[in-house]
């Protein structure tokens, strides 16, 4: 049995199955990433809900896992040459999960790093930006009187929606196969037009395959369990 005992976060957070993968989130666009991607893989993993309610992810033991304080973050026991590995950031833990498996990021190097490629563009765009219009149209920005913060970011998504509904034409998924690039895509597609609540706000209607392409993925058995995991007290 593994020992991650050296690891302060379980202190906090106590490992049931210290065999498992730790899985430290809370179901947001980019915390269900990591879900989704441990339902997709099948392996075997403990989720434990980092409750931003409480701020648990400023306890001392949270940030003795991830300094930059953001969820969501994973100890896999097996890592590299059998150690025990600690990781963050949603992106990379996808990567790492893939290669692990095998699975969802194709071996082939062109088509690696197109699936990388589209990771990238999620999180370096789409995810900041739809996080932003979240901001501005729901949350504490919504206050603000100048219209122009919101338009910025308004304009920007819609922007990007229809670089992805272009990229969609023709296929089911992002790069043609189901990959980890649609994994940390269509959440975030889920949130603006849900919790965001800015379908109009970026012409949703107006896209030929985005939404049908949202709908195939929140079809899937496995993204239907990794959207409400970790279940929320």
């Amino acid at each position: 049995m593994s020992n991650l005992s050296k690891f302060a976060i379980t202190k906090r957070w106590p490992a049931k199955n210290p065999d498992h993968i730790q899985l430290y989130s809370l179901t947001t666009p980019n915390g269900v990433k990591a879900s989704i991607m441990l339902e997709e893989t099948g392996l075997p993993y403990e989720a434990h809900l980092v409750s931003f309610d409480t701020n648990d992810q400023m306890t001392p033991e949270f940030l003795s896992l991830n300094p930059n304080n953001k969820i969501p973050a994973i100890i896999d026991p097996n890592g590299p040459d059998g150690k025990p590995l600690p990781l963050w950031e949603s992106g990379a833990i996808l990567i790492y999960l893939a290669e692990k498996t095998g699975l969802f990021l194709s071996k082939d190097p062109a088509k690696r790093y197109e699936t990388i490629q589209w990771l990238m563009f999620q999180m370096g765009g789409l995810g900041p930006m739809f996080g932003q219009l979240g901001f501005f149209n729901v949350f504490a920005g919504k206050d603000i009187e100048d219209p122009r913060p919101k338009e910025r970011y308004a304009n920007e998504s819609a922007r990007i929606l229809r670089v992805l509904d272009q990229q969609l034409e023709g296929k089911d998924w992002v790069t043609g196969d189901y990959s980890i690039a649609d994994i940390a895509i269509a959440p975030w597609l889920r949130n603006i037009i849900g919790f965001y609540d800015a379908a109009d706000l970026v012409s949703w209607s107006d896209l030929k395959n985005v939404p049908a392409y949202l709908e195939r993925f929140l079809e899937r058995p496995a993204v239907k369990v990794g959207l409400v995991t970790p279940p929320r007290d």
